[in-house]
């Protein structure tokens, strides 16, 4: 007899488990209503009761001719009998199922940040373009104006620059060496309308060209130098490492005189957004401005980043 009731508790159990889990947790649970809960809790006592009722107050007694409780016992007496036994087996049913559903959302709750995160990269990429190519535009249409024989070239440069952009910007992460070649095409292009290009000082120390970088991170600085520099007989100092696999980005300009725009626009205002997003904890940005100069010193720590 003990057997089988045992096995007549471990049925009541089994279908009170899944019950439970499948059916009253999720329509009772709500954190911000505690009633809600504790009404599911007593649900559940009540299915398990009712299994375990059926079980042995009713089929034993028709197969066996015996029962587990004596005869005459109240079913309220019964019900609260069997919360203790039915505790555990809610209490399990629950955990599972809460562990489950907030595993779940926090699944989702990431999907959603990274899903987030990825239309903000898209959509300051795609702002990237359109202002880069006015600012390089504005500059052709100087050369064409003046019947230089600049124009052509200048062209050119800029044909080159849009299939760089036009293939890469759809890319999660491009190499080191290839962000460096916009900044050398974007240079060649801007020293066709320099009087002393020789002026421009660029030095690149590259140590690990494979290292991958967000495409177009680095331009808007160079652009931001070139539209609001002073090149009046005077350039720029530029400086590029990787060492540690730490980029450095360093660019120091002088400042036309009288300036009404602020230095910073929208291309820089996008990188700190990009980098913020990109690399949190894991850049320094720094920018001085004084009455003669602009300074943009950049370190980004590129370690685990190389293809």
């Amino acid at each position: 007899m003990l057997h089988i009731l045992t096995l007549t508790i471990f049925v009541a159990s089994f279908l009170g488990f899944y019950v439970n889990y499948f059916f009253i947790v999720p329509r009772f649970f709500n954190p911000k209503r505690l009633y809600m809960t504790i009404i599911g809790f007593f649900v559940a006592v009540f299915f398990f009761v009712l299994f375990r009722y059926s079980l042995e107050e009713i089929l034993l007694f028709e197969l066996f001719g015996f029962r587990n409780y004596a005869e005459g016992t109240t079913l309220g007496y019964y019900f609260f009998d069997n919360i203790y036994y039915s505790s555990l087996t809610i209490f399990v049913s629950t955990s599972l199922w809460l562990f489950t559903y907030y595993s779940k959302l926090e699944v989702e709750r990431a999907q959603l940040i990274e899903e987030r995160k990825n239309a903000q990269l898209q959509a300051l990429k795609t702002q990237i373009n359109p202002h880069f190519i006015f600012n390089t535009l504005n500059n052709i249409y100087s050369l064409v104006y003046q019947n230089s024989e600049k124009a052509l070239p200048a062209i050119e440069e800029l044909g080159q620059l849009l299939r760089y952009s036009t293939k890469d910007l759809e890319k999660d992460f491009i190499t080191l060496d290839k962000e460096i070649g916009y900044l050398d095409s974007l240079i060649a292009l801007e020293k066709l309308r320099i009087k002393n290009p020789e002026l421009l000082i660029v030095e690149k120390k590259l140590i690990h060209p494979k290292l991958n970088i967000s495409p177009m991170l680095l331009v808007p600085f160079v652009e931001n130098a070139f539209k609001h520099g002073d090149f009046r007989n005077k350039g720029f100092d530029m400086k590029i490492s990787d060492n540690n696999k730490v980029l450095h980005f360093y660019l120091s300009n002088f400042k036309k005189e009288k300036m009404k725009d602020p230095v910073s626009g929208i291309g820089i205002e996008n990188v700190r957004k990009r980098l913020e997003i990109l690399y949190p904890k894991k850049y320094e940005l720094n920018m001085i401005e004084t009455e003669t100069n602009f300074t943009v010193d950049l370190k980004i720590d590129l370690k685990n980043e190389e293809n």
